[in-house]
This record gives C-alpha cells, sequence and structure tokens, in this order.
C-alpha cells in the first residue's frame, strides 16, 4: 500500500474541493438565474472537461501551463520554480477537469428555488448576502453536498490529466490512481488490488454519506 501517494491524493481532492466550493456556487447561482449573450458558449466550454479525452485536456493544460506560456512564466518569475509536474500544477489541472463536477449539481440545484422565494426574502428586507446564506443555500444543500463528493471522488480517481501535468514523482504527483497504474505495470496485483480495494472503500463511502445528507435534508425540509 502506498501510503504517500494515498495521503497525496486526500490532500489534492481537499483542496481542490476548497477551491471549487466558493467558485461553484457563484458560477452556479449566475448560471442558473442570469440571462446573458453567450451564456450557452459559456456553459458549453465548462462542460467541455465531460467529454474531451482526458489525454487531450492534459495536452492543452501541459502547454498552457508549461514554461513557456505566459501562465508558466509568470509563475515562474514569482516563484522561482516551474508549475507542471509539480504540486501546485496538478491542483490548477485538478481544478480544470473538475469545473463541470462542481458547477453542474450547484447550478441545477439554485434552479430549483422559486424565484418567489428570493422576492419574498427582498420584501423582508434582506439582503442579497444574507438571502444566499439564510435562505438559498439550505434550500440548494443538497446540490451542494453532491458537488463536493463528486469532486472529491473524481479527484481521487482522475489518472490521464494526472499523468500528463503532474507526471510520476513519488511525493510530489504520484496519486494513488498513478500508482494502482505502477503496480499492475510491475505485475504487483497484490498491491494494485489492495490500492483499488481502498480507493473504492473511500469514494463508496463518499457517495454514501451524500445520499444520507440528503436523505436528511429532504426529510427535514418536507417536515
Amino acid at each position: 500500500m502506498d501510503r504517500d501517494a494515498l495521503i497525496l491524493s486526500l490532500q489534492l481532492a481537499g483542496w481542490t474541493v476548497l477551491v471549487l466550493l466558493p467558485l461553484g456556487i457563484v458560477l452556479g447561482r449566475v448560471l442558473a438565474w442570469r440571462r446573458f449573450r453567450g451564456k450557452a458558449v459559456v456553459e458549453a466550454s465548462l462542460a467541455l472537461p465531460l467529454v474531451l479525452p482526458p489525454t487531450v485536456l492534459g495536452y492543452y493544460l501541459l502547454v498552457a501551463l508549461g514554461s513557456a506560456s505566459p501562465l508558466g512564466q509568470l509563475y515562474e518569475s514569482i516563484t522561482g520554480g516551474q508549475l507542471v509536474f509539480t504540486f501546485g500544477g496538478l491542483l490548477v489541472a485538478s481544478i480544470v477537469f473538475n469545473l463541470p463536477f462542481a458547477i453542474q449539481p450547484m447550478q441545477r440545484a439554485f434552479e430549483g428555488v422559486s424565484r418567489e422565494v428570493r422576492d419574498a426574502a427582498a420584501c423582508c428586507g434582506l439582503t442579497r448576502w444574507r438571502t444566499l446564506w439564510r435562505i438559498e443555500l439550505p434550500l440548494a444543500w443538497p446540490g451542494v453536498i453532491s458537488a463536493i463528493v463528486l469532486t472529491f471522488a473524481h479527484t481521487l480517481g482522475e489518472f490521464g490529466v494526472v499523468l500528463m501535468v503532474g507526471g510520476n514523482i513519488p511525493g510530489e504527483t504520484r496519486t494513488i490512481a498513478v500508482a494502482i497504474y505502477d503496480r499492475v505495470q510491475a505485475f504487483d496485483e497484490q498491491g494494485a488490488a489492495i490500492m483499488s480495494a481502498t480507493l473504492l472503500v473511500v469514494c463508496l463511502v463518499a457517495i454514501g454519506a451524500t445520499f444520507f445528507t440528503g436523505s436528511r435534508i429532504g426529510r427535514r425540509q418536507h417536515e
């Protein structure tokens, strides 16, 4: 069992969720309620990681984050190091390929919040921030929970993009998915089986917690 790879994967998933949670709430709310020119293009762009092959997405991210790119050069001028094949570059890639998993569930949840409820909150004198915090988020909470769990689980299982952008550096970019691949390549079936089972249990617990939390929230809202 490669514990370092598991810990790194959990750290990557945790940081990805922390970054995408507020971003998903803002973008999901905007896309749910606002109409603007080019909205379909924005939604299609955010959904691209769902349909693009991981190697294609990984290649474009590798080019966008590499030393020859403006972003890579800016990062190198600030930190003195490169962005690709580091945990920082892996985190940026993880944020990009998890955008639809974080935004779409929240968008659908906010779309389910009635406009009349928001109008009533405004009539009662609640500010937009208080309306979001006290009215909208509690009603959209099942979608938020789903987005968190989907993002977390998808980060743990992602292989193609991670290998393209981060490589296979022990303790730095080797995630548990890459470690499983290494064990299979080395014909270590027992090691691969143990890590695969661990990843299966972690993802199953995360998804089960989502359904449990969502059902409890649903019962409370109907009481």
